[in-house]
């Protein structure tokens, strides 16, 4: 079975494993990745993630498995057709609402 076949078949849970792999060196229940597990799921990983997830940055690898380079043209234009509220909000103060508060005994 070929790369893009392999991403086509692969359920997220096996995604989230694989990156949960790639990232710590570990398998969710704590098992240690020997380096060639630990590559494989990463590359693995980042070509589910390109498969199945719009991705907004410079340099990607496209559905196809290729490098993409967008130029500095192509994104300037999609940073600018953002709409206001995908932008990132400047610090504001929260509200009472936005924070948690415990006493001694809830700790």
């Amino acid at each position: 079975m070929d790369l893009l076949n392999t991403i086509d078949a692969m359920s997220t849970d096996m995604y989230l494993r694989l990156k949960c792999a790639a990232e710590t060196g570990k398998w969710p229940e704590g098992t240690v990745v020997d380096p060639a597990q630990r590559a494989t799921a990463l590359q693995l990983s980042m070509a589910y993630q390109a498969r199945h997830f719009d991705n907004d940055q410079m340099l990607t690898i496209g559905a196809d498995g290729h490098v993409v380079e967008k130029n500095k043209r192509q994104l300037k234009a999609e940073f600018s057709s953002a709409k206001p509220e995908e932008e990132i909000k400047k610090c504001s103060k929260p509200s009472q609402a936005d924070i948690a508060y415990f006493s001694n005994n809830e700790l």
